[in-house]
């Protein structure tokens, strides 16, 4: 099978090209360093060309409202290139509990990424995944100076970027699901206290305060970022993931 991966060189695209090319499939990375412009067009026929699968897993630049924009027309760009291709099954990535978050800019953008696939012309899957374990050190630089880091109480699940890969994978060599696959980590904590787990083990001797109204992640109340009945529990932990 020939997959294109947009956005197949970075933190999860680069892992679901090697296991894809590992189970024996033909996984082409696509990004703008390949010379790929998903907003210009530019590269989209060629990328596509022969394409069986294409799994987008490209970014915006920002998180404010500009990614709303940048993802219509990015999607529209590659489901109208994708359908003149005649590829067969298009996968996305978003996230675990993205529609109940729209005070979040980036969040309701995510939701309109979804909302022009299943619209689309091509047979998709969505894949919905809690918040990967790397991203923990980008948190940690949100709201922070030289003795504290202030991170919300707000409640996430999260999980490894690579069960996060296998799990892209696995919906991209599989039938068009016509709907969506949740995935999420075995551990729910409060953001604050995985940053103090975070800084701890790295013997970084700043304090985490406990601030509600820090972040993007303020805006998520409740379980809104938890998994529900239907999702799939990964194996890793994340003292495991460390320990890694």
């Amino acid at each position: 099978m020939k997959i294109a991966v947009i956005g197949g060189t970075g933190l999860i695209g680069s892992q679901v090209v090697r296991i894809l090319n590992s189970r024996g499939h033909e996984a082409v990375p696509h990004s703008p360093s390949t010379g790929l412009d998903l907003i210009g067009g530019t590269g989209l026929a060629e990328a596509l060309d022969g394409v069986d699968v294409v799994v987008n897993l490209t970014n915006s630049p920002t998180f404010d409202e500009a990614s709303i924009d940048w993802f219509r027309v990015s999607m529209d760009n590659l489901l109208a290139a994708a359908a003149t291709a005649r590829v067969k099954h298009a996968v996305i990535l978003s996230i675990v509990g993205v529609d109940l978050v729209p005070a979040l800019d980036y969040y309701r953008a995510k939701v309109l990424q979804e909302d022009v696939l299943k619209a689309g012309p091509v047979p998709y899957s969505i894949v919905r995944v809690t918040q990967f374990f790397e991203f923990i050190n980008t948190v940690l630089s949100w709201d922070a100076d030289d003795n504290t880091v202030r991170l919300p109480a707000t409640r996430i699940q999260p999980m490894a970027s690579s069960e996060v890969a296998e799990a892209v994978a696995d919906a991209s060599v599989g039938a068009p699901l016509q709907g969506t696959r949740s995935y999420a980590g075995p551990e729910v904590f409060t953001l604050d206290e995985l940053g103090r787990i975070a800084l701890a083990t790295r013997g970084d001797r700043r304090v985490v305060v406990t601030d509600d109204s820090s972040g993007m992640f303020a805006a998520a109340q409740g379980d809104a970022l938890i998994a529900k009945d239907d999702a799939t529990i990964v194996k890793t932990t994340y003292m495991e993931w460390l320990n890694r």
